[in-house]
């Protein structure tokens, strides 16, 4: 019997509950209900829910980082992606389930006693920064600023997800302009004409 159907429905279900409540809020009773999949079948997927927990967080990495790709490369610009990151942030923080982060809210939840969470968090966060850093090479610019571009991203994501506004990706996405325009000169950054 193919599995792939019932694990992609547990999945949406952990993923919708996790992200809108918690991790350590929603026990797998719930998850079992709200999919409409036996106890069993449950546990034969997903062994514990630290198992599913995991799947989740790989999943959104995923989807999250392949969402940003998309409307990243529309731009045909180098510097004009680097700020349509900023865009799709906005866009993000603008739905109407946005909770922030699910890796910074997973990590705050269970990073400390949960070693698999942290490296999931670490490593997406990590994925980021290294996708920034192809956009700031692409754009020639000093390989130094794809780390200010994640803190600037970073702080937006927890900036909304605090104050419930948009209004952090384009204030991030004003710094990153200026960060831009700094570093024009800077080296590292191949001549123009």
């Amino acid at each position: 019997m193919d599995q792939e159907p019932i694990r992609t429905r547990v999945l949406d279900v952990a993923e919708g509950l996790f992200y809108g409540r918690g991790v350590q809020s929603v026990g797998m009773d719930e998850i079992r209900t709200a999919s409409q999949v036996s106890l069993k079948r449950l546990y034969q997927l997903f062994p514990s829910k630290g198992e599913l927990v995991e799947a989740y967080l790989e999943r959104r990495d995923i989807r999250w980082r392949e969402a940003l790709a998309r409307h990243v490369e529309a731009e045909g610009d180098p510097e004009a992606r680097i700020l349509a990151v900023f865009d799709w942030l906005h866009g993000w923080f603008t739905e109407p389930d946005f909770r922030g982060c699910g890796f910074i809210n997973s990590f705050g939840e269970l990073g400390v006693t949960t070693p698999a969470v942290a490296d999931a968090a670490r490593a997406h966060k990590e994925a980021f920064r290294v996708y920034l850093g192809r956009l700031v090479a692409d754009a020639g610019r000093p390989a130094a600023l794809a780390g200010q571009l994640a803190l600037l991203a970073e702080g937006a994501m927890t900036t909304a997800a605090i104050c419930g506004s948009a209004e952090s990706a384009r204030q991030a996405q004003d710094a990153a302009r200026v960060l831009l325009e700094a570093s024009a000169g800077a080296p590292g950054r191949p001549p123009q004409g």
